[in-house]
């Protein structure tokens, strides 16, 4: 199944929020015919949006290519949280790479966050921040582990905002009955994620770069300068980046061994008054497997991440996303539904983000594991040095331990499907 095209119609954004509340471009032309330039990037969401900016202000010439429009797939869909660090907590990935490289690892992450800062403010993006992210507990036995975790980034990593929250300081902010305290992160953030999307193609635009939207990469032939192929035309390049994420398909099976999609949904509510879910104007994701997360809008609306569903297929999304929601806020039962949507993002077995040479002269950074707001911003970055000759961030993340999904691309999803609805049920039984 091409996911492309699975769950949306060709070149149309999704019925979303976000989509009803922002401008997108211009459509951009769709390749036509033979052409050339420095680098190729196959992707038009935050990875490719960056790398082609960043290779433009280094004075590249740049084809980006785009099935749909740009910001259509994750990075015009997903819940806006930035945050530093990797996806996965530094004890663990100290375990896995040991402590200096954890300590690398951890700058990255730092420096993925104010890159996204960096970028809205120099660009005047129509896309403000707004400060502090909330990890809220479900159970008593995490709020131990989250105090010595906050203790941990204080002490080995000089990360100082994280500050403890008990039940009735949690529920002060957050109107759920059912969290047992958490972590306010004032070093965390979010912001409207389709408008930050536009607004990195209209700088890359602005640097020089090309986008090429509806432009559909059927096939990418490798050598000296790769060819990548669409419908319509086709691209000779001295390098190509790969920035597809859950989109890649089986257009390069190398990646594809290492990341999965998976889908997930959001909806949003009709405004609330005031106070009703959050007394503050922070985001929120919590300790459940299936993790839940949310945030308002501007105009007052909840924002509303999660639910499960196992298929590409997207399910009836209300229902699927209305139900966790009444967990976190019985309050809101009678409240309408004015939006609901689905995407589509990637995962990797142990949710490091996969960076990957696939060829001498094709680079591929993917699997941000629903961390990819600030790390495929900086992703983009990291591979415009690397084709400029500056590969040491590239290197690092690309020694990353990534093991391959078992199963294959064919046995791989009904794989992941068990394992999910092992850890659902843990999370419904309160383990």
């Amino acid at each position: 199944m091409n996911l492309l095209f699975a769950n949306d119609r060709a070149g149309h954004y999704p019925d979303s929020y976000y989509a009803a509340t922002a401008t997108p471009l211009l459509v951009q032309p769709a390749l036509k015919g033979a052409v050339q330039a420095d680098v190729c990037v196959i992707g038009g969401g935050y990875t490719g949006l960056s790398a082609a900016l960043h290779l433009a202000e280094r004075g590249f010439s740049v084809r980006l290519l785009e099935a749909h429009r740009v910001g259509f797939g994750a990075s015009g869909r997903n819940g806006g949280q930035i945050g530093p660090g990797q996806r996965i907590e530094q004890d663990e990935i100290e375990r896995m790479v040991g402590r200096d490289d954890a300590r690398h690892l951890w700058q990255i992450g730092l420096d993925a966050r104010d890159l996204v800062h960096d970028l809205v403010e120099r660009h005047a993006m129509d896309c403000p921040i707004a400060p502090g992210v909330i990890h809220a507990d479900w159970h008593d036995s995490g709020l131990p582990h989250a105090r010595a975790y906050a203790e941990k980034l204080a002490r080995d990593y000089g990360y100082t905002d994280l500050e403890p929250l008990d039940r009735a300081q949690l529920q002060a902010l957050v109107k759920a009955p059912g969290y047992k305290g958490g972590m306010l992160d004032h070093g965390a953030g979010h912001l409207h994620p389709l408008r930050y999307a536009f607004s990195l193609a209209r700088a890359a635009l602005a640097a020089g770069a090309i986008i090429h939207e509806n432009a559909l990469v059927v096939a990418i032939e490798e050598g000296p300068k790769p060819i990548v192929r669409t419908q319509t035309g086709h691209v000779q390049a001295d390098h190509v980046i790969l920035a597809a994420n859950g989109y890649l398909g089986r257009l390069m099976p190398q990646v594809a061994a290492k990341v999965m999609p998976i889908n997930n949904f959001i909806l949003a509510t009709e405004p609330l008054p005031e106070g009703t879910v959050l007394t503050g104007n922070h985001a929120v994701a919590d300790s459940k497997f299936v993790i839940n997360y949310f945030r308002l809008s501007e105009d007052n609306r909840l924002l509303f991440g999660g639910g499960e569903s196992y298929g590409y297929r997207f399910p009836d999304l209300i229902r699927t996303v209305r139900k966790p929601m009444l967990q976190v806020f019985p309050q809101l039962t009678d409240t309408r539904i004015d939006y609901a949507w689905g995407g589509t993002l990637a995962i990797t077995m142990n949710r490091l983000p996969c960076f990957m040479r696939v060829g001498p002269n094709i680079l591929s950074a993917s699997g941000y594991s629903g961390h990819g707001v600030a790390l495929a911003t900086l992703a983009g970055r990291i591979l415009a040095e690397t084709v400029a000759g500056q590969s040491a961030r590239f290197d690092l993340m690309s020694k990353l331990p990534l093991p391959s999904f078992p199963g294959g691309p064919t046995l791989r999803s009904p794989l992941l499907a068990l394992a999910m609805t092992w850890f659902s049920l843990r999370d419904r039984l309160g383990v």
